[in-house]
């Protein structure tokens, strides 16, 4: 007995050491993209913290004296800020449901049993491929009062022409529009790699029982891809919380302020009105506020799945 208990902590401690030796080895492959994380975030984040509570010094390009939250006051009490916060908010409310149900119907529809669309799937990514800046340069175009394409087909049915960035409703349904042409394929990629995973008897069974296309879509498909929407959504979310190069590439936020969202205008005041330490306080107040929206979205599509 006294062997057995003399014996117990060599063999722990032997234990121990493989397990040590692993998590070591674990670590060390790790290491690399750590340091690389915190070299492209966390210093550019720590960095922003520090300018936002100081006066910057234009000469060193960095933190001055300490100020506390001076700049945050002065930020809370610009109303340009907020206005700015205000279109940003008008422009997620209405493109990400537009953008999130569109690319679910049109992968809906392309993922169904038709000649030809293995040729549409590959020029959905078409749009993805195209820089920002380009996108809103070549729909800028498109949407022009006088020679546009698209204001010549409207004017062929008595619609036309429309001063799309003359008119503020206008500039704002033209920067939805061209945000949805660049990223619904990306949800439509999401949407078809989650059909392709859904049970295939489950609609064979709907087709057994008469279901239509749309019975088919409202009763048998969407609930079972409402954890996939939900997790779309919030992907797609953080994606369009940084909107700011469409913007800048075809309304430069005009007419007047109408399509100026808050990541325009921090680098309007950042790198125009030189009020760095100001536009840091505002690019901290946005990732502050964007954090909790992505917790309580994070939340919601957790409940959505214990549902369905």
């Amino acid at each position: 007995m006294s062997d057995v208990l003399a014996a117990s902590p060599g063999s722990a401690k032997t234990r121990r050491n493989p397990l040590t030796r692993d998590l070591l080895v674990r670590w060390s492959f790790m290491l690399p993209a750590i340091i690389l994380m915190v070299a492209l975030l966390a210093y550019p984040i720590f960095y922003t913290l520090d300018i936002s509570f100081s006066r910057f010094e234009i000469t060193s390009f960095g933190a001055g004296e300490w100020v506390g939250l001076e700049n945050y006051r002065e930020v809370i009490a610009d109303y340009r800020f907020w206005d700015s916060m205000k279109v940003t908010l008008i422009y997620l409310v209405f493109a990400l449901p537009i953008q999130v149900a569109l690319g679910f119907f049109i992968a809906y529809l392309i993922n169904a049993p038709w000649a030809g669309r293995g040729l549409l799937r590959a020029l959905f990514i078409i749009p993805m491929v195209v820089a920002p800046v380009v996108a809103g340069g070549m729909w800028r175009m498109i949407l022009d009062p006088l020679w546009g394409i698209l204001n010549y087909w409207l004017g062929l049915i008595g619609l036309g022409p429309l001063d799309w960035f003359g008119d503020a409703n206008l500039a704002m349904a033209a920067v939805i529009i061209i945000d949805t042409w660049r990223w619904t394929p990306f949800i439509v990629l999401i949407a078809t790699a989650a059909m392709l995973a859904l049970p295939k008897d489950v609609f064979e069974a709907a087709k057994i029982d008469g279901c239509n296309w749309w019975s088919t879509l409202w009763s048998v498909a969407v609930p079972l891809l409402v954890p996939v929407i939900a997790a779309t959504f919030v992907i797609r979310w953080l994606g369009a919380v940084k909107m700011f190069d469409i913007v800048l590439a075809a309304t430069y936020g005009g007419p007047g302020k109408a399509t100026g969202v808050v990541n325009l205008f921090i680098y309007e005041e950042a790198f125009r009105s030189l009020r760095f330490a100001e536009a840091a306080a505002m690019a901290v107040i946005v990732l502050v506020l964007t954090m909790v929206l992505t917790g309580i979205f994070l939340r919601g599509s957790r409940k959505l799945e214990e549902w369905f």
